[in-house]
């Protein structure tokens, strides 16, 4: 097919409509490009439920097979699962995934062995590279033997894994909902909870990968609606929400309220430091609540601050022997899981926290949520860079306002920080404010945006 390679390999993933932008004989060709960039002998596949993600594994899988790799296809899976494949396995992967896209889109997650991320600087441009230029002729031959393919089924091990890092067996009783919007979280989650002193309440266990019910993207309020409204009727402890492939995971508590990721991070890092004797150092992104390194602090560790990104995240995280990353969009990501993001041993740590001690979950976040934060409010606009130099000029030089550029701009001040950024692929500025109180948020979110979209 006649493909824009421009437009489907992003800066961490490959990801496109199918069959407009990409199909079964351009996957064959990554997977021939992919075993030649990374040298394997061997490598794991796995995928999620899109109608389309089996055909184009199976195809990764032949071209990675023709250059003599062997495969081991481990089937329908999370994208954590995938993680804990390559890990377990010391194997490079790939995961054909779109995550909370539309049903007509499809991608693929690659890694190197022990899930080390495969991005734009780590081998995906010269992934790109063979496969244009092999978009016209096909995939040169190779001398090797081919290679085999086998299947192999992870989940009882990877569920066993997870469980080993957290202890749930002796919590009180829990009524959980879990909405898993017909994605791989109706396939991971049964097995994962099983045996846990856990009353499991499910909605959209079906593997759809049409989406009949709700987008699986948790990050839209809307897409909460449901479980919102079941957790009050069924009077459960917590409600649980994961995205198209299950590797983020967003949390409700009994009353429906939405639980901030960045108290979801607070939360784990103090566990994990707790676990770790009180020492270790924790990631965060910029616009993750200010209570994240208060309470990494608080509990001896020290917290590194990133620009927002996976690959910038697992890039800290191997660089500084970090024990536990998060950022503000959900993602989670442990020393003990390779580095790597699972939304499941998040909400496995959520859980433990809760079922240890007799309150409600929002006596439990009390500690960890301390500000009035905005959400992500994003603004379409002309001039990106334009529109970041007015903002800053209107708060350079004043006074007790500090600025850096470590990712767009970042202004704080003694009560109130906020940061804009631009978005890489849409003429957009993404805007966090974070404040005191609720009057001082919404004044400084005001400002901002009467400058942005001035």
């Amino acid at each position: 097919m006649t493909a824009d390679l421009s437009q489907l390999v992003k800066a961490y993933d490959v990801r496109g409509v199918v069959p407009d932008q990409w199909d079964e004989s351009l996957a064959e060709l990554f997977g021939a490009a992919f075993a030649q960039v990374t040298g394997a002998r061997a490598i794991v596949i796995g995928h999620d439920m899109r109608p389309s993600s089996p055909g184009l594994s199976r195809a990764f899988a032949r071209g990675a097979a023709a250059r003599g790799v062997d495969v081991t296809e481990i089937g329908l899976c999370s994208t954590d699962q995938l993680y804990y494949a390559s890990g377990a396995f010391d194997l490079p992967g790939a995961m054909f995934t779109a995550s909370h896209n539309p049903a007509q889109y499809n991608g693929i997650k690659m890694c190197r062995a022990g899930a080390t991320p495969v991005g734009q600087d780590t081998g995906l441009a010269e992934i790109r590279e063979l496969v244009e230029s092999w978009l016209d002729s096909g995939a040169p031959a190779s001398d090797a033997t081919p290679g085999t393919i086998t299947q192999r089924d992870t989940l009882e091990d990877y569920a066993a894994y997870l469980r080993s890092l957290v202890d749930l067996t002796s919590i009180r009783p829990l009524k959980v909902v879990v909405d898993a919007g017909n994605g791989m979280g109706g396939h991971t989650v049964p097995t994962v909870f099983a045996g846990l002193p856990l009353t499991l309440v499910p909605m959209y266990f079906e593997l759809d990968g049409t989406f009949p019910n709700h987008e699986a993207n948790p990050l839209d309020p809307a897409n909460l609606v449901d479980l919102q409204e079941r957790v009050r009727e069924e009077g459960a402890d917590i409600g649980i929400a994961f995205d198209g492939d299950a590797d983020r995971c967003f949390v409700v508590d009994e009353h429906g309220k939405p639980v901030s990721p960045s108290a979801v991070t607070a939360l784990v890092a103090a566990r994990e430091l707790a676990r770790h004797g009180g020492k270790g150092t924790v990631i965060h992104n910029l616009i993750t609540s200010w209570s994240v390194p208060e309470v990494v602090r608080e509990n001896g560790g020290t917290p590194v601050r990133t620009r927002v990104g996976h690959s910038f995240i697992k890039a800290e995280m191997a660089r500084t022997g970090a024990i536990f990353g998060g950022e503000h969009s959900a993602h989670y990501y442990f020393a003990d899981f390779w580095n790597a993001d699972t939304g499941m041993l998040a909400a496995l740590h959520v859980l433990a926290a809760l079922g240890g001690q007799e309150g409600p979950l929002p006596q439990l976040v009390a500690e960890y949520d301390r500000y009035v934060g905005s959400g992500e409010i994003n603004s379409t606009v002309d001039d990106q860079q334009g529109r970041l130099a007015a903002t800053k000029a209107a708060y350079e030089g004043q006074e007790g306002v500090e600025l850096d550029e470590l990712d767009g701009l970042t202004v704080s001040a003694a009560d109130w920080w906020f940061n804009v950024r631009p978005s890489n692929t849409e003429p957009l500025l993404r805007l966090n404010v974070e404040a005191r109180d609720e009057t001082r948020m919404a004044k400084v979110r005001d400002e901002v945006l009467a400058i942005i979209r001035g």
